[in-house]
């Protein structure tokens, strides 16, 4: 007989958890209904025409796709007898499904696909799994979900500015002291390109710059070299990693190194924008920062791009996103900006719990368990149930009459506040003999005041 286990990278999750995990989606949910985003899903499953060619060459490595079944694997199995067809074609040849990868290249399918039914600008959020063939590791799993909120149809970079304003506001009610949000601007990285020489290299750079965090200034440099960009070039981006000072010294520097690229200018300027307006408004908690060298490495974004660190947590990024122009055309409707940011709820968990951030979750969890006599007196505590659970007090009655330790150890197990015990002396009396669970005091109450003491 074979073990129970699940697939690597997945996870079970304990009542304790997603009792956790719902206060985080709850306090994502509440922030972006408030900014006037409305909720959508999609299926777990896209056509792999409609994901691949999205991510870029690292990305499209990492979608899990469905291998066919029954009589149509057969034939294409079949086909791959055919010495014309290459590996590559054979993924396409033997899967028409994959798992979603993330929730933006399926949202500007579901534009598209629902134009004629939604209203311009559309601002949705959704929360859902996502899955990723990747290796699993510390903060990084193969399914996750993503909290995500879009806006499309407009290029209104006043978009940008609410996106930065709603990550301030969630981390803050999610009490997370200390973070910075990285922002970008890919016509910036263009612009680089263009003016290093290297133009057709655009995305192999995107790609390096991206890993810097991880792999370090030589890191980049060799993983430049590896993707064939010339030694002049490199020598040329180097100046990139020392940029320094405040954000208005920092825009002053790279505005000096892109002054002869009218769209590096111009995603500087709309940085500067972004940043003026942050300032002007003021941040909760959040520290807005310009980083040149924030790539964001999905082939999609043509704008702002944004990244989240929690700056005490070992976790990485919790958060990130940008603007894209281009992504409802690929699929038929072109001219349709958009911008949106998803937050990793599973390295925001992490973070919650390697900080010790997360509340006292009480209304979450059972409040009141009523101890079963005998069918008499479970018969009578069914009644206090039905006035307790009107109430909106969590309670339940212990469903036989076990012996009263292990009913009171079920109780302590499971958090309960208080252990209600009606025999028959009690059932006479019109009271409740109550056992508080942390302290061990116990005392007689009507059914009145026990409502008040737990609401108390």
């Amino acid at each position: 007989m074979n073990k129970p286990s699940i697939p690597k990278g997945t996870r079970d999750f304990l009542p304790v958890e997603m009792v956790r995990r719902n206060y985080i989606f709850d306090t994502i949910k509440a922030v972006f209904k408030k900014y006037g985003f409305l909720p959508i899903e999609t299926p777990a499953m896209e056509k792999l025409t409609t994901l691949t060619g999205k991510y870029g060459e690292e990305g499209d490595q990492l979608i899990f796709k469905i291998l066919d079944r029954g009589e149509k694997l057969a034939n294409r199995l079949e086909s791959l007898k055919n010495p014309n067809q290459g590996e590559k074609n054979a993924e396409f040849l033997l899967c028409e499904q994959a798992l979603r990868y993330d929730l933006t290249v399926p949202f500007a399918r579901y534009v598209v696909q629902h134009q004629n039914e939604i209203s311009f600008p559309f601002k949705r959020y959704q929360i859902q799994p996502v899955w990723r063939a990747d290796r699993p590791q510390k903060g990084r799993y193969r399914e996750f979900y993503q909290c995500d909120a879009d806006v499309v149809g407009t290029d209104s970079i006043l978009c940008e500015i609410e996106i930065v304003q709603m990550i301030d506001e969630i981390l803050d009610l999610l009490r997370i002291e200390d973070f910075t949000i990285k922002l970008n601007n890919r016509k910036v990285l263009t612009g680089i390109a263009e003016v290093i020489g290297e133009k057709e290299k655009l995305l192999d750079i995107t790609v390096a710059l991206d890993k810097l965090d991880k792999i370090g200034e030589d890191g980049v440099v060799r993983e430049l070299q590896l993707r064939g960009v010339s030694e002049r070039s490199i020598e040329l981006v180097k100046p990139l990693f020392s940029i320094s000072g405040d954000a208005s010294k920092r825009i002053e520097q790279i505005s000096d190194i892109l002054s002869k690229s009218p769209i590096g200018l111009k995603g500087v300027e709309e940085i500067r924008f972004i940043m003026d307006h942050i300032a002007d408004l003021g941040l909760k908690k959040a520290k807005l920062e310009f980083d040149v060298t924030l790539a964001r490495g999905l082939n999609y974004y043509t704008g702002a791009i944004f990244e989240v660190i929690a700056n005490q947590a070992s976790v990485g990024s919790i958060c990130g996103g940008g603007r894209y122009d281009n992504l409802t055309g690929i699929f038929g409707l072109k001219d349709v900006s958009g911008v949106g940011i998803s937050f990793g709820a599973d390295r925001i968990y992490d973070v919650l719990t390697e900080m010790n951030l997360f509340p006292e979750l009480e209304e979450e969890t059972p409040q009141i368990l009523f101890v079963n006599f005998g069918n008499e007196e479970a018969t009578h505590c069914l009644k206090l149930l039905q006035k307790v659970r009107a109430q909106g007090i969590n309670s339940e009655l212990y469903p036989t009459a076990a012996k009263l330790k292990k009913q009171m150890n079920y109780a302590d197990s499971k958090g309960f506040r208080y252990a209600a015990l009606v025999g028959s002396d009690e059932i006479n009396s019109g009271t409740i003999r109550i056992k508080e669970m942390t302290t061990g005091n116990q005392s007689e109450v009507s059914i009145d005041d026990l409502i008040n003491l737990v609401r108390e």
